[in-house]
């Protein structure tokens, strides 16, 4: 039968599918950006089960709704390939690595409360971080900029996240309205560039053989309605167990709302994390949100994953009647899922109805646009990451709209420097893969680090 019916064969075997999902989640370190660089790689340039415009029409989409987009991206396109059972293998697969991977760094956190090894990882992960998310400013930047005017588009998001201090939502929208109408008076607007035209041989599964169905409002129930019971039935089983006033209930409904007002990826819903967490709630001590991200960012997977830290020590330290560490694997993998079942519910509801608008001229003009944002956003967190990365301290200037943090220059990191050069040569001049790359990268780290503190 037909991909197109919606009850149709695998397009990819999901065996096949899944190895190579689990493949990229062990590379997903370096935040959104790294993890669409994988992606883009792996799916796109070398199996080529999906065409360059398609995965950019999937992220657009994806950078719309609240959550982690590169684990949204992946359950779209798992749902492109293999149906339901592909976007829940493609969407799990992406976190678990992460999951198992920081929920044991947070119990050597809270055990022994001595991370010199992770902070001599990070010594050399980070700066490996800079070069891959510059890197993925170059391909989607070459892949997605067909046109001058998105050049400019893209140009212009870059300079108001970074010297403005602009919303990522409101850049957003701009760039999908500032498309639309763009669209309108340009009609090469949203063709392919050279590159992408030229860039070897089409995708092995063609465009009409990627799996699809039909939208309609009794699905869309269906969807909504089994996912909103998915999504709260642990959060109601812990307050029948241990009453509503637990730690458990606390964190499932407090991260639930944070799942849903995550728009901008994680830096944008962290502070706000962190002051609820230590100021209301008191799971944390003061400055412990710098070292849960620090942990998380060594790890692979969404950023976001931040928040399964907090639960952990949260409820390590307010366990009620379980045991300390029970009841901090609990929390954690409670709130683990109240983060990450509204990405699965957002893409399975909306997925059909995008589908289906896909070759709306209108639409495509502003994702067009969105897509031109997404290179600024990018360009912006490799900024982000330099200066944080690079240098131990940072200041802000301010005058009127403008809001720029710059870097203190006494405090350069030398060993920070000579890590980001190294992975910039890997790169960009040897070709290494993200994961030789990160390897490499970390060793150098854990030399320098483990040398520096003895």
């Amino acid at each position: 039968m037909s991909a197109s019916t919606g009850t149709t064969r695998d397009v990819i075997p999901l065996r096949e599918a899944a190895r190579a999902w689990f493949a990229i989640s062990l590379q997903t370190f370096g935040g959104p950006a790294g993890q669409i660089a994988v992606m883009q790689r792996t799916l796109v340039e070398e199996k080529r089960w999906i065409g360059q415009q398609r995965f950019l029409f999937a992220l657009s989409y994806c950078t719309l709704l609240p959550g982690p987009e590169a684990q949204q991206l992946a359950t779209y396109v798992g749902w492109l390939l293999n149906g339901v059972r592909g976007a829940l293998v493609a969407g799990l697969l992406f976190i678990l690595p992460g999951v198992v991977a920081l929920l044991v760094l947070s119990a050597v956190y809270v055990g022994y409360g001595d991370t010199t090894l992770v902070e001599a990882l990070f010594l050399g992960l980070a700066p490996a971080v800079i070069a891959i998310v510059v890197q993925a400013v170059v391909r989607v930047g070459r892949k997605g900029l067909g046109h001058p005017a998105l050049v400019v588009l893209a140009v212009a998001s870059f300079v108001a996240l970074t010297f403005f201090d602009a919303s990522f939502p409101a850049v957003v929208l701009v760039a999908a309205v500032v498309g639309w109408a763009l669209g309108r008076r340009l009609p090469g607007l949203t063709r392919p560039p050279g590159s992408v035209l030229d860039d070897g041989p089409p995708p092995l599964v063609s465009d009409d053989q990627l799996h699809t169905e039909r939208p309609s409002g009794r699905r869309a129930v269906l969807t909504l309605v089994v996912g909103l019971v998915v999504w709260f039935a642990p959060v109601a089983g812990a307050a029948l167990l241990f009453g509503r006033q637990s730690t458990f209930v606390d964190q499932g409904l407090f991260f639930s709302g944070a799942a849903i007002v995550t728009f901008g990826g994680a830096y944008a819903v962290l502070a706000y994390v962190a002051q609820q967490a230590v100021e209301v709630y008191h799971w944390l001590l003061p400055g412990e949100m710098v070292r849960g991200l620090a942990l998380a960012e060594t790890t692979p997977g969404p950023l976001i994953m931040v928040v399964q830290f907090v639960a952990f020590v949260g409820a390590y330290r307010a366990p009620g009647d379980l045991d300390p560490w029970v009841a901090a694997v609990v929390a954690s993998l409670l709130t683990t899922w109240v983060t990450f079942v509204p990405c699965f519910l957002f893409i399975l509801l909306g997925a059909p109805y995008v589908e289906r608008l896909r070759g709306n001229r209108d639409l495509a003009a502003a994702l067009a646009g969105i897509t031109a944002a997404v290179v600024g956003v990018i360009a912006s967190l490799a900024v982000f990451f330099a200066l944080h990365t690079l240098f131990g301290e940072t200041a802000r200037f301010t005058a009127g709209p403008l809001d720029v943090e710059y870097p203190v220059p006494g405090s350069l990191e030398v060993a920070a420097l000579g890590i980001t050069a190294l992975g910039f040569a890997l790169v960009f001049w040897r070709r290494w893969s993200v994961l030789r790359t990160l390897g490499a990268c970390a060793l150098a780290g854990v030399v320098v680090g483990l040398a520096t503190s003895i």
